[in-house]
C-alpha cells in the first residue's frame, strides 16, 4: 500500500488536477462521461434469460449506508478523473486497451442487459468509489477476467501521456479479493504524474475489482490521490454485494 501524502500536499495535488482537467480536451473513443450520474440504470426489463430487471440490479448496488461515513453520495465525477485517466500509451495495445477501460470503467466491456451504478465519494481522502452491477454473458466476462489477469505481468510498468499534462507512469500490480462470486479478477494501478513547481507529483491509486455472478457482474473503482482510503472497502464492498446480488437472483428466479 502506498503512502498518503500529508493533508497539505493532497490539496496542492487536487487544485493542479482540477485545474488540469478543466482544460482537458476529449481523447477519441474516450469521450463517455459514465459519472455524468451518481446513480444510472442501462437497458432490461426482463428477469431470467436477459438478466435482472433495472428495479432488481439497482436494489442490488452499495450505497452511503452500507460502507457508512466517511462515504456520501458522489456529485460528479472526481477532479483526478479527467487530469490523469485520460491518456494514452505508445506501449504494448493491451496497455492502450487498459487506460480505456479505466477511463470508461467498462474492464468487462459494454454490458448486454440491465445495468445500475451508484458512486461515493469520501471528501477526507480525496477518493472516490463507483459500483457498478450488470448483465454481462458469462463467457465474455470470463475472457476479460482472463485478460485483466494478464496485465500485471504485460503492462507492470509503462509510460502512459495525458492530453495537456504531460507523461505519467503507469504501474500495474495484481489485487488480491476475497473469495466471492464464481470468478473474479482484481488490479491496483498506480499512476504518477509529473512533478509541478513545488517538487510535488500527483499520485493517483485505483483499485479495479470484477466479479461475475452467474449472468450478473460486479465492477468497483476505488479511486484516491496518494493511497485509497485504509477501511477495506473494496473488500467489504465486494463482500456485501456479492452476497446481495446472488439473494437477489434467488428471488428472481423463484418468481419467475
Amino acid at each position: 500500500m502506498h503512502r498518503r501524502p500529508a493533508p497539505a500536499a493532497v490539496a496542492v495535488t487536487a487544485a493542479t488536477l482540477l485545474t488540469a482537467s478543466a482544460c482537458l480536451a476529449s481523447t477519441p473513443g474516450q469521450a463517455r462521461d459514465p459519472l455524468a450520474e451518481p446513480v444510472s440504470t442501462g437497458p432490461g426489463t426482463e428477469a431470467g434469460a436477459a438478466g435482472l430487471t433495472a428495479a432488481q440490479a439497482r436494489s442490488a448496488l452499495i450505497t452511503e449506508a452500507d460502507l457508512g461515513a466517511p462515504w456520501v453520495p458522489s456529485e460528479g465525477a472526481a477532479t483526478w478523473r479527467d487530469g490523469l485517466l485520460k491518456a494514452t500509451t505508445t506501449a504494448a495495445p493491451d496497455c492502450r486497451r487498459l487506460l480505456e477501460a479505466l477511463y470508461t470503467e467498462e474492464p468487462l466491456g459494454r454490458p448486454s442487459g440491465s445495468l445500475a451504478v451508484s458512486a461515493l465519494d469520501d471528501g477526507d481522502d480525496q477518493a472516490q468509489l463507483r459500483y457498478q452491477v450488470a448483465a454481462h454473458r458469462p463467457a465474455d466476462v470470463d475472457r476479460a477476467l482472463a485478460w485483466l489477469r494478464t496485465l500485471p505481468g504485460t503492462c507492470g510498468q509503462f509510460l502512459a501521456t495525458t492530453t495537456r499534462s504531460g507523461v505519467e507512469a503507469v504501474q500495474v500490480e495484481e489485487l488480491p479479493l476475497p473469495a466471492v462470486g464464481d470468478a473474479r479478477q482484481g488490479l491496483r494501478v498506480t499512476v504518477t504524474g509529473e512533478s509541478d513547481m513545488n517538487g510535488q507529483a500527483p499520485v493517483l491509486t485505483l483499485e479495479v475489482a470484477a466479479v461475475r455472478v452467474a449472468d450478473e457482474a460486479i465492477v468497483l473503482t476505488d479511486g484516491a490521490l496518494g493511497a485509497v482510503p485504509p477501511d477495506d472497502s473494496t473488500r467489504r464492498a465486494l463482500e456485501l454485494g456479492a452476497q446481495r446480488l446472488a439473494e437477489i437472483r434467488d428471488r428472481a428466479r423463484a418468481q419467475a
